[in-house]
Order: C-alpha cells, then sequence, then structure tokens
C-alpha cells in the first residue's frame, strides 16, 4: 500500500473525532463511493465541486452545498470512499496559481 493510501486510512481512522456534526458519531465515514455521494446529495444537498489526482491509487473530492457546507472524500482504485473532513462556510474563490490573491 502507498504511503498516500495509509495517511488517508490513519486520516479517516480517527477523523471522526474531528468532524463537524454533519458527520454523527454512529455514520460510517467509508463506504463504496456511490453510497458516499448518494448520502451527501440526499442529506446535505451537496454536489461535486472540485477533484484533485492524489496518486495513481486515489482521486480527493470536495463537495459543496447552496448553504455552504462541504465534505472532502478520498476515494481509492477500489471504489471505496472515506469522509477526510467537513465544514460549514464554504466559498469559492477563483485563485491564479502563482500569483498572489
Amino acid at each position: 500500500m502507498s504511503r498516500i493510501a495509509l495517511g488517508l486510512a490513519a486520516i479517516a481512522s480517527v477523523g471522526a473525532a474531528f468532524l463537524p456534526s454533519t458527520a454523527s458519531a454512529g455514520e460510517n465515514l467509508c463506504g463504496a463511493r456511490v453510497e458516499i455521494v448518494s448520502k451527501l446529495s440526499q442529506h446535505y444537498k451537496e454536489q461535486p465541486s472540485a477533484v484533485g489526482m492524489v496518486d495513481k491509487n486515489a482521486v480527493l473530492e470536495v463537495f459543496v452545498s447552496d448553504t455552504g457546507t462541504w465534505t472532502i472524500i478520498a476515494t481509492g482504485t477500489d471504489g471505496n470512499s472515506c469522509v477526510l473532513s467537513s465544514g460549514d462556510g464554504w466559498q469559492a474563490k477563483d485563485f491564479v496559481v502563482g500569483k498572489d490573491a
């Protein structure tokens, strides 16, 4: 398993202690991507906003709602995803890489 995958697994395993109230204590933070995405859409009205490759084995995605809630998930090549973080107050901003904001 790659360092990134191990790191993501470690973050997911301790993430519940640091997640805001959008994730309840008994909620499973990992599962099939299709199920995680469905829950984000149905329960929080969050839709995909950004995506990036972690490495050849994982993709990171940001889901955001119109009310400003957000969730970051990581998905492995096996189709399983883990919630890494979530919160409120998301604000989109256009950044130019290499330029001062």
